[in-house]
């Protein structure tokens, strides 16, 4: 499972989660992404899927098929929303989703709250994902070493709302070096960073990097 991580609200989990799964999808996949923010979700919403059944009814005992949707705002992508969990993500859900046999995505919650520490606890590999903004880099640094002490191995960090490449961020002032290497860097856009065709290929080039990388 890769957790798609970043320490604060708004900098671009959820898109890049939704983002890199239909990217995954074009090259063959059939990835999951699961909403891990039960106390405020919203994969749902830009998903444009029900929000329930979700993960409350995984760890009920329901199995992972019946309780995802497909969305239609991202094509090949099944959609794990959080239904009426609250908390942390629940450990037996976490559990069953490691054990699923499709590529699974946890949209994490921002900060170092004990919901935002469970999926990393479970997942095998970590997203990070920062604006270029200062105080965004500061903690998408602190989640990155947060997700080191709970075992989740820290793959590389995304760049959102800049248009610089990758190779242009990486080493430059100001970047901490536990968010380093910047896999891929996505641009302002206006309206539909999903559908737009710019927005795609900043995702597309996350997903090979990080095919690169063994993730």
């Amino acid at each position: 499972m890769l957790a798609i991580a970043g320490g604060k609200g708004g900098c671009g989990k959820t898109t890049t989660a939704l983002g890199l799964a239909a990217a995954l999808a074009r090259d063959g996949g059939r990835p999951l992404v699961v909403d891990a923010d039960c106390d405020m979700p919203n994969l749902h919403t830009m998903a444009d899927t029900d929000r329930s059944p979700g993960v409350d009814a995984v760890a009920d005992g329901d199995s992972i098929a019946a309780a995802t949707h497909r969305s239609t705002v991202v094509p090949g992508v099944d959609v794990l929303p959080a239904g009426s969990a609250s908390g942390p993500l629940d450990r037996t859900a976490l559990r069953r989703l490691g054990r699923a046999r499709q590529r699974v995505l946890l949209d994490c919650p921002a900060g170092a709250t004990d919901a935002a520490a469970a999926p990393l606890r479970h997942a095998d590999a970590a997203l990070v994902v920062s604006t270029g903004e200062p105080a965004s880099l500061d903690d998408a640094a602190k989640t990155a070493r947060m997700a080191e002490t709970l075992g989740a191995r820290v793959a590389g960090s995304v760049l959102t709302r800049t248009d610089e490449p990758p190779s242009a961020v990486s080493g430059s002032e100001g970047l901490a070096r536990a968010v380093e290497p910047v896999l891929a860097t996505v641009p302002e856009i206006a309206g539909d960073v999903l559908g737009d065709r710019v927005g795609r290929t900043s995702y597309d080039r996350l997903a090979t990097a990080l095919v690169r990388r063994n993730v």
